[in-house]
Parts: C-alpha cells; structure tokens; sequence
C-alpha cells in the first residue's frame, strides 16, 4: 500500500501548498481520500484525472472536499470522459460542492455511495470500515486494510476512545493535528493538537504517526516534537510529495 500526501494543511492552503488530500494506491487500484482545496493540480502532477478509480470523503468541510469538482470537470469534460467515478461519503456531505455546478453538468460523471457511518465496506482491494468521530459536522475516520496493511485516517475530529480504536495497531495513523499543543476552548470538542496525536498513536500501538491538517504558518519542528513527547514511534509532517510505503 503506498501513501502520496497531495495536500496537509489545515482551513485553507497556505502559498504553494494544499488542504488535505491523499492518494493511496493498492494492485494498480488509485483511491482518493479526501479533496481538499487545492489538491487536484496536485493530483495531476502525478496521474491524470481519469485514471482515479474511486473517492472517499471524510466530511463536508471545503478543505476536505472542495476539489471533488475539478476533479469531476476534469473527467467528464472531455471527448472520451470516463466510466462515472464512484465517491463514498456519509448522506449530505457532498451536496453544496455536487451543486456548484448548473443541474446536469456533472450527473454522469460520479456515481454516489452514501455509507451509514460505522459500517465496513470494500473499495477496490481495500476493506474500509468507518468510524463516527467528534467534529462540528459529522466527520467519518476510515481505517483502510489491503495486502495486510493499516492506514488509519481520521479527517477531523476532537479526541477520544474511538479516535483511539480506529488506529489499533495501524501501520501508520493519519492525524489531524490542526495545532501544536493547545487546542482553543471553543474547538476542544471538534480538532486535536500534535501533543494528543501524538498519545492517540501511543495508545492505539500505531507503528508510525503522520501530522496533517496543519494550520497554515504552523511551525513544523515544534508539532513534531510535541508529538514526540509520549509517543517514541516514527513522526512525519504531511507536506505535498510526500510517499509512503506501508510495507
């Protein structure tokens, strides 16, 4: 299974940079976890539109989504679009940005696969099964397995047990860490901080812990290291380009 980070920061994206996006690729399958703002130029640097086989969203939020249609115009947009590209998210989340588009224009380029959240089902070669965690609007962290493997994302979301569930034992844990040590009271419920990814991946026995959802301007070396204080595993930064092989 590998991992090419297309996009990390978190809210908007800061200059040269993207919103969460990450393409994670299996036996030839090309999975799309999430289109942030700004992900699709990256996308394309690599692979050509048309060559995504399938999408998961994880919420609604436009740093997580906003790409979906470019994406969509990419492939159907064209003389020879495509067979409709399957996306997988939880009921509504995709309405405002399946809207930016006049009625019609892009109703044959996706097909959609509503999920209840909690549920297990296969894209691909991978087995995902999906976990309601705490955000401002309901967020699903996915745990996706092939050829023996673990990724475990979370989107966004606040702290707790099942945040911790979701990653038992991954290979590598995918976490938010919008900021470094603090988390201001008014979003303690809905984001995380380095320092609690970092003892999320402690706890869950995570083999390597990679921040993403940073907010723009954040200083890296810092997250890291707030991170490092419980957790002695590998620690990465989601930057654009980044690969990872989960072998």
């Amino acid at each position: 299974m590998l991992l090419t980070i297309l996009g990390g920061c978190g809210a908007w994206p800061a200059a040269g940079q993207a919103c969460s996006g990450y393409l994670v690729e299996h036996d030839g399958f090309r999975l799309l976890v999430d289109l942030g703002y700004a992900t699709v130029p990256r996308l394309l640097e690599r692979v050509s539109a048309d060559q995504i086989d399938a999408v998961f969203v994880s919420h609604g939020h436009p740093d997580h989504c906003a790409d979906l249609n470019p994406l969509l115009r990419a492939r159907t947009m064209r003389d020879d679009p495509p067979a409709p590209l399957p996306v997988y998210s939880l009921p509504g989340a995709l309405d405002a940005v399946l809207a930016l588009d006049r009625p019609g224009v892009l109703a044959d380029a996706y097909v959609l696969h509503e999920f209840t959240v909690g549920s297990r089902f296969d894209i691909g070669p991978f087995r995902a099964q999906t976990r309601l965690l705490p955000h401002s609007v309901p967020n699903a962290g996915i745990r996706l397995t092939a050829g023996g493997r673990v990724l475990a994302y979370a989107g966004d979301s606040g702290p707790g047990p099942d945040r911790v569930e979701l990653a038992r034992g991954a290979d590598l844990l995918l976490a938010e860490a919008t900021y470094v040590s603090q988390v201001p009271e008014g979003s303690r419920r809905y984001l995380t901080s380095a320092r609690q990814a970092g003892r999320q991946a402690l706890e869950a026995e995570a083999r390597r812990l990679l921040l993403t959802h940073l907010q723009p301007g954040t200083d890296t070396s810092a997250a890291r290291a707030a991170a490092g204080a419980t957790y002695d595993g590998e620690i990465g930064i989601a930057t654009p380009g980044l690969v990872f092989d989960l072998s």
